[in-house]
């Protein structure tokens, strides 16, 4: 439901696999007639493993992917901080920008599978200094991110800095990303090896809980007042300071004992995984993108979400400029937390067979007319909304709302995912998972980067109230018309046309792209394989 409570559909995308930096060693071209569906991307082993002998490490994964969606939530908190200081829905298409990092790491990912010290781990060098770096640059933020987000006495956010200081955060988050999803193939069994997405999908959910609803309920002054304290303060448990010096110190922590008590399971390493090195892979990139198949996915995904961006990125800020608190808009995600870890696996039944695009398509509707749900709940809140606040059927309906949404998103995105691992050719290893999600990640951002930036344009303004004539057409004009005794009034709220204009267009995709979207899992599995040549 946008960025307070809507969980990031990004940011659970596989690596690309490169050979190891200054080895000449050779990828030899996948062996024509061979299916891609029997390949193993690590060699069987003799005896099958139960998950219990693998269990620190499957715990080790989660861990390390709660880390990892700390710095998501944290990111996904500000467009409300920043929505609740009378922030420009301009200044929060700005923001958005920081999410696109998740959506852009195949441009580094080469480097991170191709440059690493071979004593040390191919993924721990990667790990543990990007995870020091994510702790000190947490810690050093700490004294800085007050300032940032203005005094509350005339100085406003500096949304520009708040943006390349998050924009890094998740770049490191990104990369560690990368790390982690290239170790999971490594550190568990082939037989166990399913169990690293369910540790993505978990432990990225409670750390985006942890630094997102958690967070923004502390730092609340009411909610702390009302719920946890005795004796009122003017302000909450915690500050987005005191936030960033605790996680910080926990990355520094929790680096330490991976760097010295877990060690990578080299011999699992498969041979047949490596690439010639980072020019060779980014030339694969290439060569698989000019795959008619993978080339009409791309154009295909890339549009799919546009008739959710409205839905998507603006109503939880609109919802929080209507009146609604951020914190506890944020709370009403808390029942949503054992939903969205269940769905996955319940919604993986349906998609696990050769055909899990057609979950995609039917949920795609649905969550179509959700958006013009959403709009309504926008539209309602200042007709229930009182002095005490809004009243409990308000918050009733919205959790439904958000319930179903929920469901259409993860039905969508489970089924992006499996179709993903199913045609993608484990002989050049995870670069061609990395490629499609990254694709599939890009086409939620950029929609919603967009619908953000429109939002102002869209609406229109009058100046009622003032002597002379005068519009609101700017921020200037609005002073004018205040300043002659005025006040700018919305005539017509651009949310409420784009919320038109992409139900229109979503439906438009789902009648005649949609079909074409399904026939591409009925394509064979050559359609799928890249050729290479040494």
């Amino acid at each position: 439901m946008a960025p307070a409570i809507a969980a990031e559909e990004g940011g659970r995308q596989r690596r690309a696999g490169t050979r190891q930096h200054s080895l000449d060693l050779t990828g030899e071209p996948p062996p024509d007639g061979l299916p891609g569906d029997t390949e193993a991307l690590l060699p069987a082993p003799a005896r099958a493993r139960g998950y219990r002998s693998e269990l620190g490490s499957i715990l080790l994964l989660l861990v390390l992917y709660v880390l990892q969606g700390i710095p998501l939530g944290l990111a996904g908190s500000v467009p409300l901080i920043l929505q609740s200081k009378s922030a420009s829905y301009t200044d929060q298409a700005f923001f958005s920008f920081v999410f696109w990092p998740f959506s852009l790491k195949l441009l580094w990912a080469p480097l991170v599978d191709a440059v690493y010290l071979r004593g040390f781990g191919r993924r721990k060098s990667w790990l543990v200094p990007t995870q020091y770096v994510l702790g000190l640059f947490m810690i050093y933020m700490s004294t800085q991110v007050d300032a940032l987000l203005g005094d509350g006495r005339g100085r406003g956010p500096d949304v520009a800095a708040l943006t390349v200081t998050f924009f890094l955060f998740e770049f490191l988050a990104a990369t560690q990303d990368i790390a982690v999803d290239g170790w999971a193939l490594t550190m568990l069994s082939r037989e166990n090896v399913g169990y690293a997405s369910t540790c993505n999908s978990v432990g990225q959910t409670a750390g985006y809980f942890l630094g997102n609803v958690l967070f923004l309920a502390l730092e609340s002054a009411s909610f702390c007042n009302k719920y946890l304290r005795f004796e009122p303060q003017p302000r909450g448990i915690v500050t987005l300071s005191d936030f960033l010096f605790f996680w910080g110190a926990v990355f520094l922590v929790t680096t330490t004992l991976v760097a010295f008590l877990k060690k990578e399971n080299q011999e699992l390493i498969p041979a047949k995984e490596e690439t010639k090195g980072i020019t060779d892979t980014y030339r694969l990139l290439f060569s698989i993108i000019k795959m008619p198949a993978v080339l009409t996915f791309c154009l295909l995904i890339l549009t799919s979400k546009v008739g959710f961006s409205a839905a998507d990125a603006v109503t939880g800020l609109k919802l929080v400029e209507e009146g609604v608190p951020k914190e506890h808009l944020a709370l009403l995600a808390v029942p949503m937390v054992p939903l969205q870890i269940i769905l996955p696996l319940i919604i993986s039944k349906y998609t696990a067979g050769p055909q899990p695009l057609n979950t995609f398509y039917k949920a795609m509707p649905y969550r179509l007319l959700l958006g013009l749900e959403f709009a309504f709940l926008v539209w309602w809140a200042p007709k229930v909304k009182h002095e005490g606040g809004f009243p409990l059927y308000y918050y009733a309906v919205v959790v439904l709302s958000y319930a179903l949404h929920q469901i259409t998103l993860y039905s969508m995105y489970v089924a992006i995912m499996a179709f993903n691992a199913k045609v993608s050719d484990p002989l050049i290893g995870g670069t061609y998972m990395t490629l499609l999600n990254t694709v599939s990640n890009l086409g939620g951002n950029w929609p919603s980067t967009v619908a953000l930036w429109l939002v102002d344009p869209l609406t229109v303004k009058e100046c009622q109230g003032a002597q002379g004539h005068h519009t609101c057409a700017t921020a200037a004009a609005a002073e004018l018309c205040s300043a002659a005794g005025g006040s700018c009034v919305t005539t017509l709220d651009g949310y409420y046309v784009e919320s038109l204009v992409c139900l229109v267009l979503g439906f438009a995709w789902w009648f005649f792209l949609g079909p074409k979207f399904k026939k591409l899992q009925d394509e064979g599995q050559s359609s799928w394989k890249c050729k290479r040549s040494n």
